[in-house]
């Protein structure tokens, strides 16, 4: 493939944890604006502002807000290649930039139809951004930062929530079309700053190397890695890693990947709009709270035991959920109601704990880097496509068979939990290239010597010798010495 020289400018400082930061941000940033838009749409529905300009009917109001979803699934079709032949850089930049131009046109709707096509527009730079952000921080961060990296790119999407929240619980006050206008407007603003951020950032060294540029490759390492020092002994080997897995790689092309929700009856219905927009606040700001506390798990617990966790912990509570709406869904009965309550906002939370840092730090690490782009965007479609079944499907099932919906959803994660168990491979405390080893049973050569990634939970391996290569620890032959 001819290599892509057609680069944003960048002015990347020497500061490696400056650039870190960066870096996390301008990608993460796509999920704030993805939490932004689900809580905005929840208090939009029910201003009667934005309702009425409109003339919604429930159908209208499910395009209205499932738009965004749509636009992520047709991303996930088309963008898959992009990052591949563009670079993980310019693939972020064109996502933000269209998420841009999404929320401008959004803000200025005129129709439903305009309404629509803007989101859709949204759609597509979210869902372009969510496949080329997670490649960008998994292939550029060091090891040492990357849980947090990956796991903050989710973590932010309730800091969108909460925004969210705020501003239109703040607009629902107002008494023309800016109380839906302005929120609209406002959601640009993440993509904007990371539109900005990205010509602060280095490349993916995994991809300039894969384009044949190895200074540039070993430039952008050492930026992230070592303050810009290229005799970095630590990020020459690391190098070295990442140019023979890429060899092992385009030598052995198995590409499997196919491109791929008081005193008047007025006055309370004033008091019942603000009562539920700050509950969208609460439920936001404990979300983000308990994400947070979660993501340095990742490398605490390891990818596999905090997915088991948070996925047990909501299957308990989900079926409680369905009890508890079977004794007092439609009563009056407030210690029931509130309990309810209660036990919907520990459901949220222990899924927020783990899930939230693992969307895309997992799937991340565990493709490799032929499939890393298009199996991104597999991933985008199947989540995308999940979210718009459920969005329209889960009203009417709830509507026909109420509580029971969620022990549906709760025996169907008893599977889930089981198949973490008993196929996940822990991923925690290796590179990209050690995975890739692990995964595929195979041996990796790095100057001569032999180094085999074990599985932690081989107990054979325990007795192998060990050197460190790099920031990490790897099992060797015999007694070669690197």
């Amino acid at each position: 493939m001819k290599p892509f020289r057609h680069e944003l400018p960048a002015f990347v400082s020497n500061n490696s944890k400056l650039n870190c930061v960066f870096l996390v941000l301008t990608s993460a940033i796509t999920s704030t604006t993805l939490g932004f838009d689900g809580s905005m749409m929840n208090g939009l529905n029910i201003l009667p502002v934005y309702t009425e300009y409109f003339t919604l009917t429930a159908a209208t109001t499910s395009l209205n807000t499932s738009a965004v979803w749509l636009g992520c699934i047709i991303a996930s079709l088309v963008f898959g290649k992009i990052p591949d032949l563009v670079g993980r850089r310019h693939g972020m930049f064109i996502g933000s930039l269209i998420n841009v131009i999404g929320a401008i046109l959004q803000a200025a709707a005129q129709n439903i139809a305009m309404f629509v096509i803007a989101r859709i527009i949204i759609g597509i730079g979210t869902g372009a951004a969510s496949i080329a952000g997670p490649l960008y921080v998994a292939e550029t961060l060091p090891l040492k930062y990357r849980a947090w990296g990956l796991g903050l790119f989710y973590d932010l999407w309730y800091v969108g929530g909460l925004i969210a929240a705020g501003v239109t619980y703040g607009t629902a006050k107002m008494d023309s079309t800016w109380a839906w206008r302005l929120p609209s407007a406002l959601q640009g603003i993440f993509s904007l700053l990371s539109v900005v951020l990205v010509f602060f950032t280095p490349e993916s060294p995994r991809w300039l190397q894969s384009q044949g540029r190895t200074e540039d490759a070993l430039l952008a390492l050492a930026q992230s890695h070592s303050n810009g020092d290229v005799l970095d002994e630590d990020v020459r080997v690391q190098m070295e890693e990442v140019r023979l897995q890429l060899t092992v790689e385009a030598a052995n092309d198995k590409k499997v990947i196919v491109t791929q929700f008081m005193s008047s009856a007025s006055m309370r219905k004033r008091i019942y709009l603000i009562v539920s927009l700050e509950i969208n606040i609460i439920l936001n700001a404990f979300c983000l709270v308990v994400a947070l506390l979660g993501t340095p798990m990742a490398d605490k617990l390891g990818r596999r035991w905090l997915a088991a966790s948070s996925t047990a912990a909501p299957t308990i509570l989900l079926f409680m959920v369905g009890g508890l709406t079977k004794a007092y869904g439609g009563s009056t009965y407030s210690p029931g109601i509130y309990g309810t309550i209660a036990v919907i906002f520990l459901f949220q939370g222990s899924y927020s704990f783990g899930w939230t840092p693992l969307t895309v730090l997992y799937p991340a690490e565990v493709l490799n880097y032929t499939i890393r782009s298009e199996g991104m965007a597999v991933y985008t479609f199947v989540s995308n496509a999940v979210g718009l079944f459920v969005t329209f499907v889960f009203p009417f099932a709830l509507d026909a068979i109420g509580w029971k919906t969620y022990m549906i959803n709760g025996a169907w994660d008893v599977l889930e939990l089981v198949f973490i168990l008993f196929y996940w491979v822990e991923t925690r405390g290796r590179s990209l290239e050690a995975i890739d080893a692990n995964l595929e049973g195979r041996v990796a050569h790095i100057e001569g010597i032999e180094v085999v990634m074990s599985d932690p939970r081989d107990e054979a391996s325990r007795d192998r010798p060990k050197v460190q290569v790099g920031s990490q620890s790897v099992e060797v032959d015999g007694k070669s010495q690197i």
